[in-house]
């Protein structure tokens, strides 16, 4: 188990500095600035991403994310979905040969929604939702979808892009809907619990078919065990990286928290990692707004990630880890 940074687009060297002055190798690119023109991303602008992270002693562990036109037809089986799926072949392909082993994605046309900031530990804001508020806002595609489309349009996708995967050597893990609740705009938030997550490894078993397992996410589902889901999917070696953050509570309603303020025991956490033999890296995800922080959150992700680091330390050290409960 390993720390990382990420929720960046660009590899500059102020970024990098910062990553390496943290003790952190593995870094995550999130919806990198990538020329995308015809709906792709090249092979070679991808390679030089990957160089310019090395060039500074640091590994391009996961790519995070591509623009939302990439394959936005694909969710809801709009007229260009198999323009699409042939575009997204071309890019992941590229993904896997530029020697990156870890594509992360989601299954949200309308991205992460959330309502108003709350504040938090002295003054510190933090984003929130609020399904109330959440249900009073338009459609965002033209029309409500159902709950068996955009499964079939997921399944549809996982059957022809998991082989393609599979043969490129590279592992694909999707995001938890969030917030994680029925419906947004009038799209159904389907890897929304324990039963969706399972539901979906199963759609194509597979090394390849795994799960960005954002832990605040996770933690976000109501009536569920975050502790049940990580060792679960841990044991089944599901989990390609961690988003380690942590929030107030479940939908309907929740804000996000300092990472040892929330609900979840983080410590306890990281000890089922361990205990399951996770071997990949945690990022900090989003972190609230502090004093005089910069828009990126320097202070916050330094904050988060020396936390982190320092829940990994004690339950590695830790003899009695791999008896948690």
């Amino acid at each position: 188990m390993k720390p990382g940074f990420g929720q960046f687009n660009e590899p500059s060297r102020d970024y990098l500095k910062f990553c390496a002055q943290f003790g952190v190798k593995d870094v995550l690119l999130n919806s990198a600035n990538l020329p995308s023109s015809g709906g792709v991303w090249q092979l070679h602008d991808i390679i030089k991403l990957r160089l310019a992270v090395e060039q500074e002693g640091l590994k391009l562990s996961a790519l995070e994310n591509v623009p939302i036109n990439f394959y936005d037809h694909i969710m809801l089986n709009g007229p260009n979905r198999d323009r699409q799926i042939d575009n997204m072949i071309f890019t992941i392909r590229n993904i896997a040969r530029a020697g990156i082993p870890i594509f992360g994605y989601h299954w949200m046309p309308s991205m992460v929604w959330r309502t108003t900031p709350k504040v938090i530990r002295c003054g510190a804001v933090a984003t929130a939702f609020d399904y109330d508020q959440a249900n009073q806002l338009p459609l965002t595609h033209g029309r409500e979808y159902t709950e068996e489309e955009i499964w079939d349009n997921l399944q549809y996708w996982i059957k022809i892009i998991t082989p393609i995967a599979e043969d490129e050597g590279i592992r694909l893990g999707i995001h938890p809907c969030d917030p994680p609740v029925p419906k947004l705009g009038g799209v159904p938030q389907i890897l929304r619990s324990f039963d969706s997550y399972k539901k979906l490894i199963d759609l194509y078993p597979s090394d390849s078919n795994g799960i960005e397992f954002c832990q605040g996410t996770f933690a976000e589902m109501i009536d569920e065990n975050i502790y049940e889901m990580i060792r679960y999917f841990g044991k089944r070696n599901k989990i390609l990286y961690v988003h380690f953050r942590n929030v107030s509570g479940q939908v309907p309603s929740f804000q996000e928290e300092f990472i040892n303020t929330g609900y979840v025991d983080m410590y306890k956490a990281m000890s089922i990692y361990q205990e399951v033999g996770f071997d990949s890296f945690f990022i900090d995800d989003h972190v609230p707004q502090t004093f005089q922080d910069t828009e990126w959150g320097h202070r916050g992700r330094a904050f988060a990630n020396g936390y982190i680091q320092a829940m990994i330390e004690a339950v590695t050290k830790n003899p009695y880890t791999n008896k948690v409960t």
